[in-house]
């Protein structure tokens, strides 16, 4: 057996007991992590298969993004984990059909496929997976659509942005515009006033309290 078909099988089988320790594992936490490690297995294929295009996307997308982002939301979350899982096992005889046959209908397009597969020196040569390869197809035979995949990503994104930018009455913000445009004298106002005796101020204001009160007690 050679060394690249030893780790295909020891990356396979790191995978798949991942993949069920993440519908099996209690932790929502755990589960989450369990699939990072199924994402990196699954990258370790990818690799194996010349395809290090796939293996990074799938890391750099999955695990650096999409992962951390449902580990905020499981974390942020108050999910009653024992609640969710009640009557989990009524549904396990369905949910073994399923599987079993989906697994054999991936195992019988696999072996289809196998079988027939016939490679060229010319396919082979061509790399297809490879980085360099995948880079001039899409800038030169896909570039349009990739122009166009772009602009609706653009567009979703100004789209998200815009519907969360709603004024609130609870958020202070300024205008950026008024704050480029404000000027020296707008800031500060400088007023000329006459000096005064504050002691004289103090003095004159008891005397007056006195005066008053004098009065009020005069029948």
């Amino acid at each position: 057996m050679q060394f690249t078909t030893g780790l295909f099988y020891v990356f396979a089988a790191i995978m798949v007991l991942s993949a069920l320790r993440v519908i099996t594992a209690k932790n929502p936490v755990h589960a989450a992590l369990f699939l990072v490690l199924a994402f990196f297995n699954a990258a370790g294929i990818w690799l194996l298969l010349k395809a290090e295009f796939l293996a990074i996307v799938l890391v750099l997308v999955y695990v650096g993004a999409v992962m951390v982002l449902f580990l905020f939301v499981v974390m942020m979350l108050d999910i009653n984990i024992d609640r969710m899982r009640e009557g989990f096992l009524g549904y396990v005889p369905l949910a073994s059909i399923i599987g079993a046959v989906v697994v054999i209908e991936m195992a019988l397009v696999l072996w289809n496929g196998y079988g027939n597969f016939a490679q060229t020196p010319e396919a082979a040569a061509l790399n297809i997976g490879g980085t360099k390869e995948l880079g001039r197809l899409i800038y030169t035979k896909y570039i349009y659509g990739f122009e166009v995949a772009a602009v609706i990503l653009l567009v979703g994104i100004i789209a998200a942005v815009s519907l969360t930018l709603r004024k609130r009455k609870d958020s202070k913000a300024i205008d950026p515009g008024a704050a480029v445009r404000v000027k020296r004298n707008d800031r500060l106002r400088i007023v000329k006033m006459e000096a005064v005796n504050q002691r004289a101020i103090d003095e004159a204001a008891v005397a007056a309290a006195a005066a008053a009160q004098n009065k009020e007690q005069t029948p």
